[in-house]
């Protein structure tokens, strides 16, 4: 895959739910496919790929979760495997250190799976101009799998960078990424081959212009 194929022209990084829990050894609500170890490493990653991007001209947004303590706006997410997660004032519901907004970046902060659901992630997309979005973060399964489906059907590029996400377990997290796949088949790319695409071009192939003044 060439480079503009892997950072597609206009590209934003979705930086989606890496907050505490993430990366914590105990219970927070949400099933994990990897041990702390590996989840540790992945975010790691992410850290590098939001570096380059910033360096690159290539917007970063970042998303989180997040819960009233009261519950009330929950919804239906309660129903099924997860428990009670991503609650306001939670260390493990705040952002994981390294990967804070700075200068005039984005936070979404959303109440569903989807970024795109109820929030303004749609208005800041159109504001960057964006015509593709790189996705990072977990879980695989649930809101990468369902933001990059809204993605899709608003007409974004999505591509998934997939040793930098991860799941509910391995079997959902391989079904997730498939499934991804079945609506853009160029939809998976590595964070090794978006750091080498970087570079060559920014402008071309992500990057955005600032005003000057």
């Amino acid at each position: 895959m060439s480079a503009a194929a892997v950072v597609p022209a206009r590209s934003v990084l979705l930086v989606i739910d890496v907050q505490g829990g993430s990366v914590a050894a105990d219970d927070t609500g949400i099933p994990k496919m990897s041990p702390a170890a590996e989840r540790l490493a992945r975010v790691e990653r992410i850290r590098t790929l939001v570096a380059a991007a910033r360096g690159a001209g290539v917007p970063v947004v970042f998303v989180q979760e997040v819960h009233k303590r009261s519950g009330i706006d929950f919804g239906r997410e309660l129903d099924g495997a997860e428990g009670v997660h991503a609650l306001e004032g939670d260390p493990t519901t705040e952002l994981a250190a390294g990967l804070e907004p700075v200068g005039d970046e984005y936070l979404i902060r959303k109440r569903r799976y989807s970024a795109f659901f109820a929030t303004e992630l749609e208005l800041v997309l159109r504001s960057y101009g964006a015509e593709a979005v790189l996705l990072v973060g977990g879980l695989t399964d649930v809101c990468v799998h369902y933001t990059a489906v809204d993605a899709h059907q608003h007409d974004y590029r999505i591509r998934v960078i997939t040793d930098c996400v991860g799941g509910s377990s391995q079997p959902a997290h391989d079904a997730a990424l498939e499934a991804m796949r079945y609506l853009q088949r160029d939809a998976h790319v590595t964070s090794d081959a978006v750091l080498a695409a970087l570079p060559d071009g920014a402008i071309e192939l992500g990057g955005f212009p600032v005003p000057a003044g």
